[in-house]
């Protein structure tokens, strides 16, 4: 579901890319070290006394616009004012609500509009964003809880994943990469050339293709890496992965190429070529297959992690970092049909490394 402009405040520089807005909709998980829904629900019920009535300042800063994490904010929203209806609070996300289309000016820019604002807290999405608004926020008595971070740890984010040991916290969607590379070889046992298509600007990348590198050495699989900076870029990096002939692609949990997807997504099909992903968005914008976190879930404990530090005080230094199980394929049904495979069989492939398979033609948001 697209959002009507929000805000763009006179702040924004006219030379700095419209801010413009977002949202939308995904499926499956666990937290690994968060307090059970029943816990938490009788903690924001004891908290929300000495709240009642009050407003809270909420600052959403997503990194771009795409399917994925569209679908975060609106999960976000949408459990916020859930949470506000119960506790009798209100949640002010709408007036604090940015979109910074993946330029770093434009995410520097608005958290000095959200500091200057005096947001009560910050939810940045994905991992650019999370660490410019750390970074901006260092002497601030702001509290982040960031959402779809995939490894907090490797960009600096947090001490550990139990206690992040900073005014920050929030939830993580890292990947399992040998889940995704069990699932290439289980369709194909044959494959013995991959490709890696990525963007190495983004922190969230590093770690999956290095894991996806070592399990193809381990096996002895010849591989070759392809990278974009922006759509452009990435198509480039596909159409150069279809000339060298592999058998299939990985594609971690990318927001460039997720953004990239429905402009790259023909070429690989027209090609015979599968794409493996590392969330199910991928597979709603084309790819073969996409595998990971339940982004709706994510988005809904990324608003309660939230609503514990703002209602309850709860204190994001000492807040584990939320983790979810990975298990979801998304299966794309318009490329099961172009590469002659039939769902049944897919399904029963598939089914001994998911803990669901689900099924989805092309669009381009969760929502439609």
């Amino acid at each position: 579901m697209k959002k009507g402009m929000r805000k763009f405040t006179a702040a924004m520089t006219a030379g700095l890319l419209a801010i413009s807005l977002a949202a939308c909709g995904s499926s499956s998980s666990s937290a690994g070290s968060a307090s059970s829904a029943e816990t938490e629900a009788g903690t924001q019920a004891e908290g929300a006394g000495s709240a009642s009535g009050k407003t809270y300042k909420v600052g959403i800063v997503q990194y771009v616009d795409d399917a994925s994490l569209n679908q975060i904010v609106e999960n976000i929203e949408s459990e916020l004012d859930a949470k506000g209806e119960e506790l009798g609070v209100t949640f002010d996300y709408d007036d604090y609500y940015y979109n910074g289309q993946a330029d770093g000016t434009v995410l520097q820019q608005i958290a000095s509009e959200l500091i200057t604002d005096k947001v009560d807290i910050i939810i940045p999405i994905a991992t650019p964003t999370a660490q410019i608004m750390q970074s901006a926020t260092k002497d601030k008595d702001i509290p982040i809880v960031f959402s779809a971070v995939s490894d907090p740890v490797g960009a600096g984010l947090v001490d550990s994943m139990d206690k992040p040991g900073a005014n920050i916290t929030g939830t993580s969607d890292m990947l399992n990469t040998e889940a995704v590379m069990n699932l290439i070889f289980a369709q194909d046992p044959d494959a013995d050339y991959i490709g890696l298509l990525y963007s190495n600007s983004e922190d969230s990348s590093k770690q999956p293709i290095e894991d996806a590198k070592a399990y193809l050495d381990e096996k002895g699989i010849k591989y070759i890496e392809k990278t974009g900076t922006d759509t452009a870029g990435v198509t480039d990096a596909a159409n150069a992965l279809i000339a060298e002939g592999v058998d299939a692609v990985f594609t971690p949990t990318d927001n460039t190429v997720m953004t990239a997807e429905l402009a790259i997504y023909k070429s690989f099909m027209n090609a015979g070529i599968p794409q493996y992903c590392g969330a199910d968005s991928f597979a709603l914008n084309g790819a073969f297959c996409g595998y990971g976190v339940d982004y709706a879930n994510l988005g809904t404990a990324t608003a309660d992690m939230a609503v514990d530090v703002l209602v309850n005080g709860a204190d994001p230094a000492e807040t584990a970092v939320q983790t979810f199980d990975n298990g979801l394929a998304e299966v794309n049904t318009d490329v099961c049909e172009a590469l002659g495979l039939e769902q049944s069989d897919i399904e029963e492939t598939f089914k001994p490394y998911c803990t669901a398979v689900e099924f989805t033609a092309t669009q381009k948001e969760f929502s439609e």
